[in-house]
């Protein structure tokens, strides 16, 4: 299986904070995985912005994925069926 190098990020718009401080917003597009030919582009899609798209993107550190994480080894004998 190919591993995520980096996540494919864009600035798609602003907004406007709680403290009246504008902002960035960002929108993941796809990641870089690493294959056995090299590394590869996988785009999932390409934002439409009001003010059009500059092309640019940021390639960030992958982050670690949220959710459900499994059950410790030791758990398995207290699930209730």
């Amino acid at each position: 299986m190919a591993k995520t190098m980096y996540e494919v990020v864009a600035i798609v718009g602003k907004y406007t904070n709680k403290d009246g401080q504008e902002k960035n917003r960002y929108q993941r597009l796809g990641s870089v995985v690493e294959t056995k030919s090299g590394p590869m582009l996988k785009m999932d899609l390409i934002p439409i912005t009001e003010d059009g798209w500059t092309g640019w993107c940021y390639l960030n550190e992958p982050k670690p994925k949220e959710g459900y994480q499994g059950l410790p080894k030791d758990d398995f004998d207290n699930i209730p069926f």
